[in-house]
């Protein structure tokens, strides 16, 4: 007889804890690391601006290069890339200051180099349109991925993995 009293409350015990457990949840959870909350995303290099442009027309072109129709709005696209391309050109890339001081001025170089062969191959993806080319236009598409992919190798700083 002496548990009666706890017996009766007992359910609203429960209903008590299952409304604390709801609020708990419904409350936004606190960043694990402060300083997360406090880091501010960096600032993007104009090299960086001008690869985010080549990057969003190369994309929007892919899914358009084998229609016939839409050559001029491709063509606008190749001239966003090509006018990117040669002002990401003069730029320096912020790989530059880790590499070793004499080797800094071969790097540049070496970029503006590999830039003036991606301008090049975009020159080439402009002519296959121009001449109604799709096809060609598809394959100068693929030259400048890879083109992409082997700048990247070379003058872009690794990813650090945590």
């Amino acid at each position: 007889m002496k548990y009666r009293p706890f017996a009766s409350l007992l359910p609203l015990v429960l209903l008590l804890s299952a409304a604390v457990v709801h609020a708990q949840d419904a409350a936004p959870a606190a960043p694990a690391d402060s300083s997360a909350a406090a880091h501010k995303p960096e600032k993007k290099t104009a090299l960086q601006k001008d690869m985010d442009k080549i990057n969003r027309a190369v994309r929007t072109l892919k899914k358009q290069i084998s229609d016939a129709s839409k050559n001029e709005p491709s063509l606008a696209l190749v001239a966003t890339i090509h006018d990117a391309a040669v002002a990401a050109s003069t730029e320096t890339p912020i790989w530059t200051a880790d590499q070793p001081e004499a080797d800094q001025a071969k790097f540049v170089a070496d970029f503006q180099a590999q830039s003036k062969d991606f301008i090049g191959d975009v020159d080439k993806l402009s002519a296959a349109l121009t001449a109604g080319d799709n096809a060609a236009a598809a394959a100068d598409l693929a030259t400048l991925g890879r083109d992409e992919k082997s700048g990247h190798k070379k003058f872009r700083k690794p990813e650090e993995k945590n």
